[in-house]
């Protein structure tokens, strides 16, 4: 599976798919490059706060005071990492949930439910808006 963003950052030796091993993809290989959110993690740093992959770093994010907006070259890229990440964290800590491929080939979360999460999309709006809140997009997913 191809991911348009995924130009600017380190590329796995092997294929990919959120499809999973079945298919002869690495599965871990697309988490593990989905998760690296380089600029969100330097920025979340900056004020003390270490990315984790837990729900709660995602409302210690809610709290950082939004710098990137006043920068209109920051502000793409860190609304993707945010995106990134918090699909990351509902991928590791909801039961059922994986990574899938969007209708426009970015990357989806997919629920146990079935529903379906345009992170990138969530990302973009919590970074340009401060909504909705990562953490209470985790608390929706968490219901289902």
């Amino acid at each position: 599976m191809r991911f348009p963003f995924a130009h600017r950052r380190r590329r796995p030796a092997t294929p990919v798919s959120p499809g999973g091993a079945a298919r002869g993809y690495d599965a871990e290989g697309v988490a593990e490059l989905l998760s690296e959110c380089p600029l969100l993690r330097e920025r979340a740093a900056t004020r003390g706060i270490a990315l984790s992959g837990d729900p709660e770093s995602l409302a210690l994010l809610d709290q950082l005071p939004p710098l990137w907006r006043d920068d209109p070259e920051e502000l793409p890229a860190l609304a993707t990492d945010a995106g990134l990440y918090l699909g990351t964290v509902i991928v590791r800590s909801l039961p059922g949930a994986r990574w899938a491929p969007g209708e426009d080939g970015g990357p989806e979360v997919a629920l146990a439910s079935g529903r379906r999460m345009d992170v990138e999309r969530l990302g973009r709006e919590w970074a340009e808006n401060g909504v909705p809140e990562l953490s209470r997009v985790y608390a929706e997913a968490a219901e289902g």
